[in-house]
């Protein structure tokens, strides 16, 4: 399968050897990059310049691209509220700073916010709990059953999220406005 350097260069008649020429790049850089390596900085400058077009044209980032196993262990990593409260954020958080990919750092913030949120409501249901359960003069923990309940969502957002991540490179669960 072509890439758009290789299309681009013979549309324009060029060998690799006057692509690499007309750029001031080495014959084995062009063939390396025809056989799939991204170029970065100065060598996508030139390459671009000599190809006359911009720099984003040479090549098309997808889904495909990003790197999905830290996406993956971003999603994972907010597993660590059994543990740890707050694990679900501190985590996730920590590894998303260290990202360097702008479309990881974009679906990290889509895994924290519904933590976030996630935290917000088991704090608020653990708060009112008792008020409810003094209300209507119940016998059992009604905390309990709040608690449980918003254990178990979290855990199946954080493993349908993973489950999705590795068949569609996409999250299943997100917010439709992320709160970050």
């Amino acid at each position: 399968m072509k890439n758009k350097v290789q299309a681009l260069r013979e549309t324009q008649n060029l060998t690799q050897s006057e692509l690499a020429e007309k750029s001031g790049l080495s014959l084995r850089t062009i063939q390396r990059i025809e056989a799939g390596n991204t170029p970065k900085g100065f060598t996508l400058k030139s390459l671009a310049s000599a190809l006359e077009t911009e720099p984003e044209n040479l090549f098309d980032l997808q889904e495909s691209d990003i790197d999905i196993n830290r996406v993956k262990l971003i999603n994972i990593s907010a597993l660590s509220f059994i543990i740890l409260p707050l694990g679900n954020i501190i985590f996730p958080s920590i590894l998303i700073a260290r990202s360097k990919d702008s479309r990881v750092k974009e679906l990290g913030k889509s895994i924290l916010s519904i933590q976030i949120i996630w935290c917000c409501v088991l704090s608020i249901s653990m708060i009112v709990s008792p008020f409810i359960q003094k209300a209507f003069s119940l016998k059992f923990p009604l905390f309990l059953v709040f608690l449980v309940t918003l254990f178990f969502i979290n855990v199946y957002i954080i493993f349908k999220n993973g489950s999705s991540l590795s068949q569609k490179s996409d999250l299943y669960i997100k917010l439709k406005n992320n709160i970050l």
